[in-house]
């Protein structure tokens, strides 16, 4: 049996840890993988989102249908972990949404881990409020790839409504 729709909205230091032995029970059988670190707490969603980062890319099935992840974190190497961790890993749709306290450049780290070694088709990509769709030069570079990037609000809705037409939710 395939897991259609693994959603993770808020999670804590506590159960974090329960999650990821049920991502990696299920294996294989994961196909769509939702993420959303919320919480009251700043300081709270940034440690947590670090246990993600450094935990989830090497429990992630070989491929997946879907990814999103929406983190906050302290600075751009926290994310450069994951991308390392998950090299193994094929998303069809990669969605990110990341909140980061230092000017570091990610799109550098997602260019040299999912843009050259062409692990995604579809991207997605949001920094800050800053959404990758509409820096038209990088969405040229990702295309010589054969990555098409999609709007962050629009990749994410689509999404939904793709999930419910197929009554995964």
């Amino acid at each position: 049996m395939k897991i259609k729709v693994f959603e993770l909205f808020g999670f804590d230091n506590q159960n974090i840890y329960l999650l990821f032995n049920l991502i990696e029970n299920i294996g294989q059988n994961l196909n769509y993988l939702s993420i959303h670190q919320i919480s009251d707490s700043f300081t709270n969603n940034i440690e947590t989102s670090l246990i993600v980062l450094q935990n989830l890319g090497q429990i992630l099935p070989f491929k997946l249908g879907y990814l999103d992840l929406n983190l906050m974190i302290e600075n751009a190497s926290d994310f450069e972990i994951f991308l390392k961790n998950s090299q193994n890993t094929f998303i069809n749709r990669l969605c990110i949404k990341i909140m980061i306290r230092e000017g570091d450049d990610i799109l550098l780290y997602i260019k040299e881990y999912i843009m050259k070694k062409k692990r995604v088709k579809h991207l997605s990509f949001k920094v800050n409020n800053n959404d990758l769709f509409f820096l038209k030069d990088e969405v040229k570079e990702f295309e010589l790839y054969n990555i098409k990037v999609q709007s962050f609000y629009y990749f994410s809705s689509t999404l939904f409504v793709s999930c419910i037409k197929r009554k995964m939710y």
